[in-house]
């Protein structure tokens, strides 16, 4: 299922935001993208998307801005007092000018990186985490509201595999006629072959043509798995591979139903009853 989330934090040094964007897949990936300093952070990311999100594409993205005024560098500013010191000898001599400030800041180590320590540093990435956590909570809860949506969409699709399956077990009623016609013209064939075929193998042919021509296992099977279908749409759990593996078997049932019939409008049936598996197969596509 698609979805879109985003939650913003900060301290006293910087700013940030996460962005978590989801887009359907049959299997489950995350994609992280993360600023420098901040990979500690993966595996949290990694852990917490994997306990919420069983299926899709997961891009979770961390930008960090630093506040204004919160540097990264400071002034050396006992070598800074040490420099003036000369420079003051040597303008009182008159060797020298007065120094200018970017000349002095220019100087090798007058300017030094501000390291924070790990404290800070482990402070700030508990409450980045935090923030994750928020907008995770917000992603799934955007992807519960489609599957809302889709899960009556899907209920739809059942409901017309159903209504095709009643139709299928209708004209099965009938198909023992059709077979009837068929069985007649096949023995009159074989009566008239030389040489002639043996009773015995007329009842072998006929109970071969019944067994091969009787739907009502298929249609059996289809109610079974329509009625699977809507008991895992009941569930508050994560069924959409399940739902997956019973669109198969729903196709396998309709493919086999099509290739048994001898009735012109079971085939009609049966075609229909594919269009609808295939309809109901994209949509569970989207389900977690």
């Amino acid at each position: 299922m698609t979805g879109f989330a985003r939650s913003q934090g900060h301290d006293d040094v910087c700013t940030w935001t996460w962005e978590l964007k989801s887009v359907n897949n049959r299997g489950f990936d995350v994609r992280v993208r993360l600023p420098q300093g901040s990979d500690a952070l993966e595996p949290m990311v990694r852990k917490a998307a994997a306990g919420r999100i069983h299926r899709g594409n997961l891009a979770a993205s961390l930008v960090t801005r630093r506040a204004v005024g919160a540097g990264t560098v400071r002034i050396n500013r006992a070598l800074l007092g040490e420099m003036l010191s000369i420079a003051g000898d040597l303008a009182d001599q008159g060797t020298l000018d007065p120094p200018r400030m970017d000349g002095l800041l220019a100087l090798p180590g007058m300017l030094e990186t501000v390291e924070e320590d790990e404290a800070t540093i482990a402070t700030r990435h508990a409450a980045m985490a935090e923030s994750f956590n928020d907008a995770l909570a917000l992603l799934v809860a955007d992807r519960c509201g489609e599957g809302a949506r889709l899960g009556a969409m899907l209920v739809t699709h059942l409901d017309e595999i159903e209504a095709h399956t009643s139709d299928a077990a209708s004209c099965a009623a009938a198909q023992p006629k059709a077979l009837q016609l068929r069985l007649a013209g096949q023995i009159t064939e074989m009566l008239g072959a030389t040489p002639a075929v043996s009773e015995d193998r007329l009842a072998q042919e006929a109970a071969l043509l019944a067994s091969k021509a009787d739907v009502r296992e298929e249609i059996d099977r289809l109610r079974a798995h329509v009625a699977a279908a809507r008991a895992l749409l009941a569930e508050e759990v994560a069924i959409g591979r399940r739902l997956d593996f019973l669109c198969q078997e729903l196709n396998r049932e309709a493919n086999t139903l099509c290739s048994k019939s001898s009735d012109i409008a079971l085939t009609r049936v049966g075609l229909a009853l594919k269009a609808a598996v295939e309809q109901l197969r994209e949509q569970v596509q989207n389900v977690e």
